[in-house]
């Protein structure tokens, strides 16, 4: 199972990426828990300077506003590797 954050601000554009990122999650069947941070203490170990942000895994995989479709570019990349290892 995958652990996504969802790193935002209080303002109506970061909590509408967090909403695409939940619908987007589910749309693709991935197996993952989604949490929407919006503590600055969490988000200083990402070292993130704009918002929002994703956090798969730890790992932050992008920064700033992004659409849809770049959503399921990068969380279908996490997705797709079946060796198993991968989680």
């Amino acid at each position: 199972m995958k652990n996504i954050k969802v790193l935002v601000s209080e303002c109506k554009c970061n909590q509408s990426f967090a909403d695409s990122v939940e619908r987007i999650v589910k749309e693709m069947g991935i197996d993952a828990t989604v949490t929407r941070i919006d503590d600055i203490i969490q988000m200083i170990p990402y070292n993130v300077m704009s918002l929002p942000a994703l956090v798969v895994d730890e790992k932050v995989v992008a920064k700033g506003k992004i659409n849809d479709d770049e959503i399921r570019k990068v969380l279908g990349l996490l997705n797709s590797c079946s060796c198993g290892n991968c989680g």
